[in-house]
């Protein structure tokens, strides 16, 4: 087993594309990052981590980091995959936050990655990976989907920094600013609100093109809004749109939250493929 390291995110795809494609949904969140860093080198502020397992001249596995976030590990056929990463990836930043992993290699990475560093790893969340093709129909909900405007900016960002308290248990006004940029900078992405009566209601991005498809999130609903169909409507109105332009549309959800599991369900997601996140306190 063999890892290589790419310096520049072309030369990874060049090398991890074909690969990663054979699995798309499984590796949207791969795809989409990697889209963004071919756009913008800079768009997360430091060098990533790019980079393939290799055996026998054909790669196995990738993985993709851009600090200071989380390594993003691929799906792998390998067993040995999760060690050798681990082991790479302490090379090359031994304070390593944490991992977004596929469940078949949490047990091998999260063990080599305490057996090297000493630190104490906990779980912070179970995450589903979902693929649609073809949108069901759902109860409609009073209002209509449009595109985010310049005016819609400190709400979204309000929105988005209370979706990031609700998923990662703080507000991150810097997380906030720089998801809204990143959508809204993307030729590929954009932001959409459903509006009732003129009033905004529910909040979508959508953004990092794999090669037949694209990622929808965050979804957000106020609190004091929900259970009306809002984020079920806007996210079947958004899909349809996208459907009309993509073979696939992929979201992830937190498997702690049934009701959103149910709401993408209904619209016609399929769940494709688990992951966990795991953190490191040192």
């Amino acid at each position: 087993m063999r890892i290589e390291r790419h310096a520049e995110v072309e030369a990874f795809l060049a090398r991890a594309g074909a690969f990663l494609e054979e699995r798309e949904a499984e590796h949207n969140l791969i795809f989409g990052l990697s889209s963004t860093l071919a756009r913008d080198p800079n768009a997360y502020g430091s060098d990533p981590y790019l980079a393939t397992a290799e055996e026998d001249g054909r790669v196995v596995a990738a993985a993709l980091r851009t600090p200071p976030h989380n390594l993003v590990l691929s799906e792998s056929d390998d067993d040995h995959t999760w060690e050798a990463f681990a082991a790479d990836a302490y090379a090359a930043d031994a304070a390593l936050g944490g991992v977004l992993v596929p469940t078949a290699g949490v047990a091998p990475f999260v063990e080599t990655w305490r057996g090297l560093t000493g630190a104490d790893a906990r779980q912070a969340r179970s995450q589903r990976i979902y693929r649609v093709e073809d949108v069901s129909r759902v109860d409609e909900a009073p209002g209509a989907m449009r595109a985010f405007a310049a005016d819609d900016r400190e709400l979204a960002l309000d929105w988005l920094e209370a979706f990031f308290e609700e998923e990662f248990g703080g507000p991150d006004a810097v997380a906030a600013e720089r998801t809204l940029h990143n959508r809204t900078s993307d030729p590929a992405g954009g932001v959409v609100l459903w509006e009732d009566e003129g009033v905004p209601v529910s909040l979508a991005g959508f953004g990092g093109p794999t090669p037949n498809g694209i990622r929808i999130g965050p979804v957000y609903t106020p609190p004091e809004l929900r259970r009306r169909g809002y984020a079920t409507a806007l996210t079947a109105a958004l899909t349809r749109a996208l459907l009309e332009r993509h073979r696939f549309c992929f979201l992830f959800t937190d498997l702690a939250n049934p009701t959103s599991n149910g709401i993408y369900m209904r619209i016609g997601y399929v769940p494709v493929a688990d992951v966990e996140e795991w953190r490191f306190d040192y």
